[in-house]
Protein backbone atom coordinates (compact mmCIF):
# COMPACT_ATOMS: atom_id res chain seq x y z
CA UNK A 1 0.00 0.00 0.00
CA UNK A 2 2.86 2.44 1.23
CA UNK A 3 4.69 1.77 -2.25
CA UNK A 4 1.28 2.29 -4.13
CA UNK A 5 1.02 5.70 -2.52
CA UNK A 6 4.94 6.50 -3.51
CA UNK A 7 4.21 5.77 -7.12
CA UNK A 8 1.54 7.98 -7.15
CA UNK A 9 3.14 11.05 -5.88
CA UNK A 10 5.84 10.39 -8.12
CA UNK A 11 3.42 9.93 -11.21
CA UNK A 12 1.32 13.05 -10.49
CA UNK A 13 3.22 15.82 -11.42
CA UNK A 14 4.75 13.74 -14.27
CA UNK A 15 1.53 13.05 -15.89
CA UNK A 16 1.01 17.00 -15.28
CA UNK A 17 3.61 17.85 -17.32
CA UNK A 18 3.66 15.32 -20.18
CA UNK A 19 0.60 17.07 -20.60
CA UNK A 20 1.49 20.33 -20.54
CA UNK A 21 5.05 20.31 -22.11
CA UNK A 22 5.73 17.25 -24.13
CA UNK A 23 8.03 17.43 -26.76
CA UNK A 24 7.68 15.25 -29.88
CA UNK A 25 10.90 13.45 -30.04
CA UNK A 26 11.03 12.31 -33.71
CA UNK A 27 10.34 8.46 -32.96
CA UNK A 28 9.79 7.62 -36.13
CA UNK A 29 13.05 8.92 -37.51
CA UNK A 30 15.75 6.61 -37.59
CA UNK A 31 19.13 5.80 -39.65
CA UNK A 32 19.52 2.33 -41.12
CA UNK A 33 21.63 0.91 -43.69
CA UNK A 34 18.78 -0.53 -45.97
CA UNK A 35 15.02 -0.21 -45.82
CA UNK A 36 12.91 -2.62 -43.60
CA UNK A 37 10.18 -1.01 -43.53
CA UNK A 38 7.89 -0.07 -46.55
CA UNK A 39 9.31 -2.57 -48.56
CA UNK A 40 6.71 -5.17 -47.94
CA UNK A 41 4.11 -2.71 -46.57
CA UNK A 42 1.50 -4.50 -48.52
CA UNK A 43 2.68 -8.00 -48.68
CA UNK A 44 4.60 -8.95 -45.77
CA UNK A 45 2.08 -10.34 -42.64
CA UNK A 46 4.74 -8.55 -40.51
CA UNK A 47 5.61 -12.30 -39.36
CA UNK A 48 2.01 -13.41 -38.50
CA UNK A 49 -0.35 -15.60 -40.33
CA UNK A 50 -3.10 -13.97 -42.04
CA UNK A 51 -5.75 -15.92 -38.74
CA UNK A 52 -3.32 -13.84 -36.54
CA UNK A 53 -5.24 -13.01 -33.03
CA UNK A 54 -7.24 -9.81 -33.89
CA UNK A 55 -6.22 -7.74 -30.59
CA UNK A 56 -2.45 -9.16 -30.58
CA UNK A 57 -0.30 -10.37 -33.13
CA UNK A 58 -0.44 -14.16 -31.93
CA UNK A 59 1.26 -16.77 -34.54
CA UNK A 60 -1.09 -19.93 -34.78
CA UNK A 61 0.18 -23.10 -37.03
CA UNK A 62 -0.96 -23.32 -40.57
CA UNK A 63 -1.86 -27.18 -40.79
CA UNK A 64 0.06 -27.50 -44.63
CA UNK A 65 2.97 -25.04 -43.71
CA UNK A 66 5.15 -26.14 -40.87
CA UNK A 67 7.58 -23.91 -39.69
CA UNK A 68 11.38 -24.70 -38.25
CA UNK A 69 13.44 -23.33 -35.60
CA UNK A 70 16.74 -21.27 -36.35
CA UNK A 71 19.47 -20.19 -33.79
CA UNK A 72 21.38 -17.45 -33.61
CA UNK A 73 23.76 -16.11 -31.25
CA UNK A 74 23.25 -12.29 -29.95
CA UNK A 75 25.76 -9.77 -28.51
CA UNK A 76 24.26 -7.11 -26.38
CA UNK A 77 26.01 -4.72 -24.57
CA UNK A 78 25.30 -1.37 -22.46
CA UNK A 79 28.15 1.25 -21.98
CA UNK A 80 27.44 4.42 -20.14
CA UNK A 81 30.20 6.91 -21.76
CA UNK A 82 29.83 9.61 -19.52
CA UNK A 83 29.65 12.31 -22.05
CA UNK A 84 33.36 11.52 -23.89
CA UNK A 85 33.72 11.55 -26.66
CA UNK A 86 35.42 8.34 -28.60
CA UNK A 87 39.08 9.51 -29.49
CA UNK A 88 39.87 8.59 -33.33
CA UNK A 89 41.84 5.63 -32.64
CA UNK A 90 39.52 3.64 -30.54
CA UNK A 91 39.76 0.23 -31.28
CA UNK A 92 36.09 -1.47 -29.95
CA UNK A 93 37.02 -5.01 -31.60
CA UNK A 94 37.75 -6.81 -27.68
CA UNK A 95 34.69 -4.67 -26.41
CA UNK A 96 32.21 -6.31 -29.15
CA UNK A 97 34.22 -9.64 -28.61
CA UNK A 98 34.45 -9.30 -32.61
CA UNK A 99 38.02 -11.51 -33.27
CA UNK A 100 36.46 -14.92 -31.27
CA UNK A 101 32.90 -14.32 -32.52
CA UNK A 102 31.40 -14.03 -34.91
CA UNK A 103 27.98 -12.97 -33.30
CA UNK A 104 24.49 -13.25 -36.06
CA UNK A 105 22.64 -9.92 -34.24
CA UNK A 106 24.59 -7.16 -32.04
CA UNK A 107 22.70 -4.93 -29.66
CA UNK A 108 24.29 -2.14 -28.23
CA UNK A 109 23.01 0.85 -26.32
CA UNK A 110 24.80 3.67 -24.79
CA UNK A 111 24.01 6.21 -22.37
CA UNK A 112 25.39 10.04 -21.78
CA UNK A 113 26.93 10.20 -25.86
CA UNK A 114 26.86 13.79 -25.13
CA UNK A 115 27.10 15.76 -21.78
CA UNK A 116 23.80 16.17 -20.21
CA UNK A 117 23.74 19.81 -20.28
CA UNK A 118 20.67 21.99 -20.40
CA UNK A 119 21.52 23.21 -24.20
CA UNK A 120 22.11 19.33 -25.37
CA UNK A 121 18.90 18.56 -23.86
CA UNK A 122 16.42 21.13 -24.55
CA UNK A 123 18.41 22.51 -27.99
CA UNK A 124 18.95 20.66 -31.56
CA UNK A 125 20.31 17.06 -31.97
CA UNK A 126 23.68 16.43 -31.10
CA UNK A 127 24.07 13.04 -33.12
CA UNK A 128 27.65 14.02 -34.21
CA UNK A 129 29.35 12.02 -31.71
CA UNK A 130 26.52 9.62 -31.92
CA UNK A 131 27.22 9.27 -35.82
CA UNK A 132 30.96 8.94 -34.41
CA UNK A 133 30.59 5.53 -32.18
CA UNK A 134 28.61 4.30 -35.13
CA UNK A 135 31.36 4.58 -37.53
CA UNK A 136 33.62 2.60 -35.15
CA UNK A 137 31.20 0.02 -34.52
CA UNK A 138 30.91 -0.40 -38.46
CA UNK A 139 34.96 -0.45 -38.49
CA UNK A 140 35.30 -2.76 -35.80
CA UNK A 141 32.49 -5.41 -36.76
CA UNK A 142 33.40 -5.41 -40.47
CA UNK A 143 37.23 -5.16 -40.25
CA UNK A 144 37.34 -7.82 -37.92
CA UNK A 145 34.46 -10.17 -39.59
CA UNK A 146 36.89 -10.15 -42.66
CA UNK A 147 40.07 -10.92 -40.96
CA UNK A 148 38.17 -14.07 -39.37
CA UNK A 149 38.61 -17.19 -40.07
CA UNK A 150 36.40 -18.63 -39.12
CA UNK A 151 33.48 -21.17 -41.57
CA UNK A 152 30.88 -18.04 -41.43
CA UNK A 153 33.10 -15.11 -41.54
CA UNK A 154 35.97 -16.54 -44.41
CA UNK A 155 37.73 -15.39 -47.14
CA UNK A 156 39.78 -12.48 -48.08
CA UNK A 157 39.57 -9.00 -48.55
CA UNK A 158 39.30 -6.36 -45.66
CA UNK A 159 42.22 -4.33 -43.64
CA UNK A 160 43.30 -6.54 -40.41
CA UNK A 161 43.57 -4.54 -36.92
CA UNK A 162 46.71 -2.03 -37.49
CA UNK A 163 46.72 1.35 -38.35
CA UNK A 164 44.17 3.80 -38.14
CA UNK A 165 40.54 3.00 -37.97
CA UNK A 166 38.63 3.21 -41.22
CA UNK A 167 34.79 3.52 -42.18
CA UNK A 168 34.27 1.17 -45.20
CA UNK A 169 31.53 1.26 -47.37
CA UNK A 170 28.99 -1.25 -47.28
CA UNK A 171 28.91 -3.05 -50.69
CA UNK A 172 25.82 -4.08 -52.35
CA UNK A 173 25.41 -7.29 -54.19
CA UNK A 174 28.42 -9.68 -54.47
CA UNK A 175 27.79 -13.29 -53.59
CA UNK A 176 26.36 -14.99 -50.48
CA UNK A 177 29.98 -15.75 -48.85
CA UNK A 178 30.83 -11.97 -49.22
CA UNK A 179 27.91 -10.53 -48.03
CA UNK A 180 28.22 -13.29 -45.09
CA UNK A 181 31.59 -11.16 -43.95
CA UNK A 182 29.90 -7.66 -43.74
CA UNK A 183 27.26 -6.02 -40.77
CA UNK A 184 24.97 -3.86 -41.80
CA UNK A 185 22.88 -1.36 -39.28
CA UNK A 186 19.48 -2.48 -38.91
CA UNK A 187 18.64 1.02 -36.79
CA UNK A 188 20.57 3.28 -35.09
CA UNK A 189 18.57 6.02 -33.01
CA UNK A 190 19.24 8.55 -30.53
CA UNK A 191 17.75 10.49 -28.17
CA UNK A 192 19.64 13.39 -26.43
CA UNK A 193 22.75 11.22 -24.87
CA UNK A 194 20.78 7.56 -25.01
CA UNK A 195 22.10 5.67 -28.11
CA UNK A 196 20.43 2.28 -29.50
CA UNK A 197 22.12 0.83 -32.58
CA UNK A 198 21.31 -3.16 -33.72
CA UNK A 199 23.17 -4.69 -36.67
CA UNK A 200 23.05 -8.30 -38.41
CA UNK A 201 25.08 -10.07 -40.45
CA UNK A 202 24.39 -8.99 -43.82
CA UNK A 203 23.42 -12.18 -45.12
CA UNK A 204 20.49 -11.65 -42.66
CA UNK A 205 19.32 -8.61 -44.35
CA UNK A 206 16.58 -10.04 -46.45
CA UNK A 207 14.69 -12.06 -43.45
CA UNK A 208 14.54 -8.19 -41.20
CA UNK A 209 10.94 -6.95 -41.77
CA UNK A 210 9.05 -3.61 -40.08
CA UNK A 211 11.86 -2.08 -38.61
CA UNK A 212 10.74 0.67 -36.40
CA UNK A 213 11.37 2.77 -33.60
CA UNK A 214 10.15 4.73 -30.24
CA UNK A 215 11.60 6.89 -27.97
CA UNK A 216 9.92 8.57 -24.37
CA UNK A 217 11.09 10.87 -22.65
CA UNK A 218 11.19 10.46 -18.65
CA UNK A 219 13.90 13.49 -17.24
CA UNK A 220 13.14 17.32 -16.89
CA UNK A 221 9.70 17.69 -15.91
CA UNK A 222 9.21 14.09 -16.74
CA UNK A 223 9.15 14.08 -19.95
CA UNK A 224 12.19 15.57 -21.76
CA UNK A 225 14.97 13.25 -23.12
CA UNK A 226 18.14 13.18 -20.42
CA UNK A 227 16.66 10.23 -18.95
CA UNK A 228 13.86 7.67 -20.69
CA UNK A 229 14.56 4.94 -23.05
CA UNK A 230 14.64 4.25 -27.28
CA UNK A 231 12.90 1.28 -28.38
CA UNK A 232 13.32 -0.60 -31.37
CA UNK A 233 11.34 -3.31 -32.79
CA UNK A 234 11.52 -6.01 -35.96
CA UNK A 235 10.52 -8.97 -36.96
CA UNK A 236 13.46 -11.55 -38.47
CA UNK A 237 11.83 -14.52 -39.90
CA UNK A 238 8.48 -14.86 -38.35
CA UNK A 239 9.77 -14.04 -34.86
CA UNK A 240 8.91 -10.06 -33.33
CA UNK A 241 11.84 -8.94 -31.33
CA UNK A 242 12.05 -5.74 -29.44
CA UNK A 243 15.15 -4.02 -27.80
CA UNK A 244 14.66 -1.09 -25.20
CA UNK A 245 18.06 0.85 -24.25
CA UNK A 246 17.04 2.94 -20.76
CA UNK A 247 18.63 5.84 -18.76
CA UNK A 248 16.49 5.49 -15.63
CA UNK A 249 16.32 8.48 -12.73
CA UNK A 250 19.99 8.50 -10.43
CA UNK A 251 20.28 8.98 -7.17
CA UNK A 252 21.28 7.28 -3.77
CA UNK A 253 19.01 8.85 -1.42
CA UNK A 254 15.51 7.85 -0.22
CA UNK A 255 13.29 8.16 -2.65
CA UNK A 256 15.32 7.98 -5.59
CA UNK A 257 13.99 4.47 -6.15
CA UNK A 258 10.55 5.16 -6.20
CA UNK A 259 11.77 7.45 -9.66
CA UNK A 260 13.40 4.47 -11.33
CA UNK A 261 10.50 2.82 -10.93
CA UNK A 262 8.29 5.45 -12.40
CA UNK A 263 10.11 5.88 -15.00
CA UNK A 264 10.45 1.93 -16.09
CA UNK A 265 6.44 2.16 -15.37
CA UNK A 266 6.25 5.27 -17.92
CA UNK A 267 8.33 3.52 -20.53
CA UNK A 268 6.74 0.34 -20.52
CA UNK A 269 3.41 1.97 -20.72
CA UNK A 270 4.61 5.07 -23.32
CA UNK A 271 6.40 3.11 -25.55
CA UNK A 272 4.34 2.05 -28.83
CA UNK A 273 4.35 1.17 -32.32
CA UNK A 274 3.04 1.05 -34.97
CA UNK A 275 0.41 -1.31 -36.04
CA UNK A 276 0.39 -1.37 -39.64
CA UNK A 277 -2.80 -1.13 -41.82
CA UNK A 278 -4.58 -4.11 -41.01
CA UNK A 279 -1.48 -6.36 -39.84
CA UNK A 280 -2.20 -6.28 -36.35
CA UNK A 281 1.85 -5.62 -35.32
CA UNK A 282 2.63 -5.67 -31.77
CA UNK A 283 1.97 -2.43 -30.55
CA UNK A 284 3.45 -2.75 -26.70
CA UNK A 285 7.44 -3.44 -25.79
CA UNK A 286 5.70 -6.70 -23.85
CA UNK A 287 3.71 -7.88 -26.79
CA UNK A 288 7.10 -8.83 -28.55
CA UNK A 289 8.37 -12.47 -28.38
CA UNK A 290 11.83 -11.83 -27.59
CA UNK A 291 12.51 -8.50 -25.53
CA UNK A 292 15.93 -7.30 -24.25
CA UNK A 293 16.17 -4.20 -21.80
CA UNK A 294 19.39 -2.69 -21.12
CA UNK A 295 21.40 0.47 -19.99
CA UNK A 296 22.28 2.40 -16.98
CA UNK A 297 19.20 1.79 -14.88
CA UNK A 298 20.68 3.40 -11.33
CA UNK A 299 19.54 1.18 -8.89
CA UNK A 300 21.52 0.68 -5.84
CA UNK A 301 22.88 -1.13 -3.36
CA UNK A 302 20.27 -0.87 -0.07
CA UNK A 303 22.80 -0.79 2.60
CA UNK A 304 25.14 2.08 4.30
CA UNK A 305 28.27 3.41 2.23
CA UNK A 306 30.88 1.73 4.75
CA UNK A 307 29.18 -1.92 5.09
CA UNK A 308 28.68 -1.76 1.10
CA UNK A 309 32.54 -1.13 -0.24
CA UNK A 310 33.50 -3.33 2.71
CA UNK A 311 31.76 -6.06 1.02
CA UNK A 312 32.73 -5.02 -2.55
CA UNK A 313 36.75 -5.37 -0.96
CA UNK A 314 35.51 -8.85 0.00
CA UNK A 315 34.01 -10.44 -2.95
CA UNK A 316 30.50 -10.70 -1.23
CA UNK A 317 28.05 -10.48 -4.50
CA UNK A 318 25.91 -13.21 -2.49
CA UNK A 319 25.15 -10.47 0.53
CA UNK A 320 25.32 -7.95 -1.75
CA UNK A 321 22.63 -8.93 -4.69
CA UNK A 322 20.29 -9.63 -1.37
CA UNK A 323 20.02 -5.88 -1.06
CA UNK A 324 20.36 -4.86 -4.47
CA UNK A 325 17.23 -2.80 -5.51
CA UNK A 326 16.61 -4.30 -8.70
CA UNK A 327 16.58 -7.46 -7.86
CA UNK A 328 14.67 -6.86 -5.56
CA UNK A 329 11.96 -5.27 -8.18
CA UNK A 330 12.67 -8.86 -10.42
CA UNK A 331 11.59 -11.01 -8.00
CA UNK A 332 8.52 -9.01 -6.04
CA UNK A 333 5.14 -8.73 -6.60
CA UNK A 334 4.15 -5.91 -8.13
CA UNK A 335 8.07 -4.72 -8.65
CA UNK A 336 8.65 -2.24 -12.07
CA UNK A 337 10.53 -5.83 -13.30
CA UNK A 338 8.43 -8.54 -12.19
CA UNK A 339 8.53 -11.08 -15.16
CA UNK A 340 11.88 -10.27 -16.19
CA UNK A 341 15.27 -12.45 -16.24
CA UNK A 342 18.80 -11.84 -15.78
CA UNK A 343 21.66 -13.44 -15.77
CA UNK A 344 24.05 -14.40 -12.45
CA UNK A 345 26.09 -11.92 -11.46
CA UNK A 346 29.69 -12.25 -10.79
CA UNK A 347 31.59 -9.25 -11.61
CA UNK A 348 32.29 -6.28 -9.71
CA UNK A 349 30.05 -3.39 -9.63
CA UNK A 350 30.01 -1.12 -12.35
CA UNK A 351 29.70 2.27 -10.74
CA UNK A 352 31.26 4.70 -9.47
CA UNK A 353 34.93 5.13 -11.23
CA UNK A 354 37.48 7.81 -11.11
CA UNK A 355 37.87 8.08 -14.81
CA UNK A 356 41.40 6.67 -15.89
CA UNK A 357 41.34 4.62 -12.60
CA UNK A 358 40.21 1.14 -11.31
CA UNK A 359 39.43 3.12 -8.08
CA UNK A 360 36.11 3.52 -7.10
CA UNK A 361 34.83 7.09 -6.81
CA UNK A 362 35.25 8.59 -3.08
CA UNK A 363 37.19 5.51 -1.83
CA UNK A 364 40.25 4.97 0.50
CA UNK A 365 42.59 4.25 -2.68
CA UNK A 366 41.28 7.59 -4.33
CA UNK A 367 41.69 9.52 -1.01
CA UNK A 368 45.03 10.99 -1.70
CA UNK A 369 44.09 12.61 -4.92
CA UNK A 370 40.44 13.43 -3.65
CA UNK A 371 39.25 17.00 -3.55
CA UNK A 372 37.86 18.59 0.00
CA UNK A 373 34.18 18.42 0.42
CA UNK A 374 34.18 15.96 -2.84
CA UNK A 375 30.84 13.82 -3.48
CA UNK A 376 30.73 10.21 -1.94
CA UNK A 377 29.23 7.53 -4.51
CA UNK A 378 28.95 3.77 -3.23
CA UNK A 379 29.80 1.15 -5.82
CA UNK A 380 26.29 -0.30 -7.74
CA UNK A 381 25.56 -2.30 -10.35
CA UNK A 382 23.90 0.18 -11.74
CA UNK A 383 24.41 -1.25 -15.36
CA UNK A 384 21.95 -3.92 -16.26
CA UNK A 385 20.57 -6.10 -19.03
CA UNK A 386 17.06 -7.87 -18.27
CA UNK A 387 15.02 -9.99 -21.19
CA UNK A 388 11.82 -11.73 -21.46
CA UNK A 389 10.38 -14.15 -23.55
CA UNK A 390 10.46 -17.48 -24.61
CA UNK A 391 13.56 -18.62 -26.95
CA UNK A 392 16.31 -16.66 -25.39
CA UNK A 393 19.16 -18.18 -23.38
CA UNK A 394 21.57 -16.15 -21.70
CA UNK A 395 25.35 -18.24 -21.94
CA UNK A 396 27.54 -15.05 -21.01
CA UNK A 397 26.95 -12.38 -18.54
CA UNK A 398 29.97 -9.81 -18.57
CA UNK A 399 31.57 -6.67 -17.42
CA UNK A 400 34.48 -5.17 -19.97
CA UNK A 401 37.79 -3.33 -18.31
CA UNK A 402 37.53 0.25 -20.38
CA UNK A 403 38.31 3.14 -17.97
CA UNK A 404 37.23 5.71 -21.00
CA UNK A 405 34.04 6.69 -18.63
CA UNK A 406 32.97 6.24 -14.71
CA UNK A 407 30.88 3.61 -15.56
CA UNK A 408 32.20 -0.24 -17.25
CA UNK A 409 30.26 -1.53 -20.15
CA UNK A 410 27.98 -4.57 -19.45
CA UNK A 411 28.14 -7.43 -22.27
CA UNK A 412 25.61 -10.39 -22.40
CA UNK A 413 25.51 -13.31 -24.84
CA UNK A 414 22.46 -15.22 -25.74
CA UNK A 415 20.96 -17.73 -28.10
CA UNK A 416 18.39 -17.05 -29.77
CA UNK A 417 15.43 -19.10 -31.00
CA UNK A 418 13.62 -18.11 -34.22
CA UNK A 419 10.36 -19.00 -36.37
CA UNK A 420 11.21 -19.77 -39.86
CA UNK A 421 9.00 -21.07 -42.97
CA UNK A 422 10.14 -24.53 -43.21
CA UNK A 423 9.58 -24.53 -46.86
CA UNK A 424 11.41 -21.24 -47.98
CA UNK A 425 10.35 -21.65 -51.77
CA UNK A 426 6.34 -21.06 -50.88
CA UNK A 427 4.83 -18.13 -51.85
CA UNK A 428 4.66 -16.20 -48.54
CA UNK A 429 8.60 -16.67 -48.50
CA UNK A 430 8.51 -14.92 -51.77
CA UNK A 431 6.94 -12.02 -50.65
CA UNK A 432 9.45 -11.84 -47.81
CA UNK A 433 12.20 -11.75 -50.03
CA UNK A 434 14.57 -9.25 -52.12
CA UNK A 435 12.93 -11.51 -54.88
CA UNK A 436 9.74 -10.02 -54.57
CA UNK A 437 11.57 -6.42 -54.39
CA UNK A 438 13.25 -7.17 -57.95
CA UNK A 439 10.11 -8.17 -59.04
CA UNK A 440 7.18 -6.23 -58.07
CA UNK A 441 5.36 -3.85 -60.89
CA UNK A 442 4.70 0.25 -60.10
CA UNK A 443 1.17 -0.79 -59.47
CA UNK A 444 2.14 -2.43 -56.28
CA UNK A 445 4.48 -0.14 -55.52
CA UNK A 446 1.52 2.26 -55.41
CA UNK A 447 0.04 -0.39 -52.80
CA UNK A 448 3.34 -0.32 -50.86
CA UNK A 449 3.07 3.55 -50.14
CA UNK A 450 -0.33 3.23 -48.67
CA UNK A 451 0.01 1.13 -46.24
CA UNK A 452 1.41 2.62 -43.70
CA UNK A 453 1.91 6.74 -43.16
CA UNK A 454 4.12 6.11 -40.14
CA UNK A 455 6.25 4.31 -41.29
CA UNK A 456 9.79 5.23 -40.55
CA UNK A 457 11.77 7.58 -42.93
CA UNK A 458 14.90 6.15 -43.54
CA UNK A 459 18.06 8.19 -43.75
CA UNK A 460 21.11 7.80 -46.25
CA UNK A 461 23.30 4.57 -45.63
CA UNK A 462 26.15 5.64 -43.57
Amino acid sequence: MLENQKQAEVLWPRLVANKLFRKTSGSHAFVADFPVADDDAAFDDGGCSPDADASRCVKRARPQERSKTLKYKLFASTWNVGGVAPPDDLDLSDWLDARDGPYDIYVLGFQEVVPLRPRNVLGADKSRVGMRWIELIRAALNRSAASSSSPRGAGGGGGGDSGRQKVHPVRDGGGVGELAREYRCVVSKQMVGILLTVWVRADLRRFVRRASVSCVGCGVMGCLGNKGAVSVRFWLHDTSFCFVCCHLASGGRDGDEAHRNADATEILARTSFPRGHALNLPHKILDHDRVILLGDLNYRISLPESKTRLLVERRDWRTLLENDQLRAEVSRGGGAFRGWSEGDIAFCPTYKYHPNSDNYYGGRAAAGGGRKGEKRRSPAWCDRILWRGAGLSQTRYDRFESRLSDHRPVRAVFTVEVDAPRNLNSLRSFFMSERFDRARSPAADRMLRKDDVNSARFAETL
